[in-house]
């Protein structure tokens, strides 16, 4: 979302477009595609496989509201609770695997995926990717990764916890979040491309383009939502027939997105500085405020806890989700401008992407 404006207009001008911080040259492109379904086509939407089905019609852009980003926070006064291990430049995107007790965290300058040890917070690991990433989810646990190259129009599977890399996939124009649900079906957000590619292994099966500018996506079994960031709606895609199950509105400026056990999607709205959570109708049925651009979200199952960064003011907010209604359990001082975080299902531990200290930031439970 960040930076992407002018880079949106030049996408659909002229097809495709880079993203984000990497302005200066155009997105890169393996030289031989994993598969022959993902040769691209210039498109007025961006990258398109040929000969692949698409439903959807692209909405016009015109009128709305440019994406919501983070705030930016001042230094915190004094130094946060936790451990902090320095990763490098840029950390943003962080996903724990409780099964491995491997934290992978991308960062920038070099574009690395970076492994963690959860237990004893030691860099295990550097993986290199071929461009920048900023959503990582993992595809199931024990992994692999599921790393989005917004910079190489690629997705890119690490293996954990050796951190083997697969072979790239092209998916679209600036793919930004990735997710898979439990029958192997992974969607891909190409923020820039307003396209949303579906593959069964490195196959693209479809692609839906009904949106303008996908982002955060997280499963509910067999269904998939999906944050389109211009549009400030919530999809939902059925996994299983490959169709759209409908829309909803989903606040002034929503971003990231998670699932619970409960079967609820719970989404930051981060231009509404609120927590907003959905059935997979999809409906809104709750929400609450959480001043000060709620952005990054992460969710522990064993604790059934959802905790948010609030990018303005440098903590992270708990919320117990016992209820439809998010109740708020505690509040944690962070490392400044916490973008991205992600939980221990085992421990609870916490893990805090400080993006402009290059580092993690880790808490323990209670």
């Amino acid at each position: 979302m960040r930076y992407f404006i002018a880079l949106l207009v030049a996408a659909l001008i002229g097809g495709c477009g880079a993203a984000a911080e990497d302005r200066t040259a155009p997105p890169s492109t393996p030289s031989t595609p994993s598969s022959p379904s993902a040769s691209p086509t210039p498109t007025t939407t961006g990258l398109l496989p040929s000969g692949v089905p698409t439903e959807g019609t692209r909405p016009p852009a015109d009128g709305l509201p440019p994406p919501a980003e983070p705030q930016r926070a001042p230094a915190p006064a004094s130094p946060p609770p936790g451990r902090l291990v320095a990763v490098g430049d840029a950390p943003e995107g962080v996903v724990v695997d409780a099964t491995t007790r491997t934290v992978a965290v991308a960062k920038r300058n070099p574009n690395e995926l970076v492994l963690i040890n959860a237990d004893t917070g030691a860099v295990t690991k550097r993986v290199p990717l071929p461009g920048f990433v900023r959503h990582l989810q993992l595809a199931r646990p024990g992994g692999p990764v599921l790393v989005p190259v917004e910079s190489a129009n690629a997705l890119v599977r690490v293996d954990l916890p050796g951190g083997a890399a697969e072979p790239q996939v092209i998916t679209g124009t600036v793919p930004h979040d990735a997710s898979e649900t439990p029958n192997g079906t992974v969607f891909v957000a190409n923020e820039l491309g307003g396209t949303t590619t579906v593959l069964r292994g490195d196959d693209i099966v479809k692609v839906f383009t009904d949106s303008v500018q996908p982002a955060g996506m997280a499963p509910v079994g067999e269904l998939m939502g999906m944050l389109d960031v211009r549009k400030n709606d919530l999809t939902v895609y059925d996994a299983d027939r490959l169709v759209i199950k409908g829309s909803t509105p989903a606040g002034a400026g929503p971003t990231h997105l998670v699932a619970d056990k409960h079967g609820r999607l719970i989404a930051t709205d981060t231009r509404g500085d609120a927590i907003r959570v959905f059935t997979t109708d999809p409906r809104e049925i709750a929400s609450v405020p959480q001043p000060g651009g709620p952005y990054g979200i992460t969710y522990d199952p064993t604790r059934d806890e959802v905790w948010v960064a609030s990018s303005g003011t440098n903590e992270v907010v708990g919320y117990s989700m016992a209820s439809e209604t998010p109740r708020e359990i505690r509040r944690i001082a962070t490392v400044q401008n916490p973008y991205t975080l992600g939980v221990d299902a085992t421990t609870g531990r916490l893990f805090i992407a400080g993006v402009t200290g290059g580092v993690i930031q880790i808490v323990e439970p209670g």
